[in-house]
């Protein structure tokens, strides 16, 4: 119960916030597009964003709804 009202005192103050995204949106729309160039690997992808194949495998899920 304290921590419920903890949580709406931080969010009335504005400071309730969840775990960030792991890439910002321009950066997704950079990985996008190399994605659909076709010139790198989901791998090689993931090591140039330094995020987990993962993650590059989700966005590209996304993306394709």
């Amino acid at each position: 119960m304290r921590t419920r009202e903890g949580m709406a005192v931080a969010k009335a103050k504005g400071r309730l916030k969840g775990k960030q995204p792991p890439l910002s949106p321009s950066q997704r729309k950079h990985l996008l597009k190399l994605a659909v160039a076709g010139q790198h690997t989901q791998t090689e992808l993931a090591e140039l964003f330094r995020v987990s194949r993962t993650t590059v495998y989700r966005e590209l899920q996304r993306a394709a709804r």
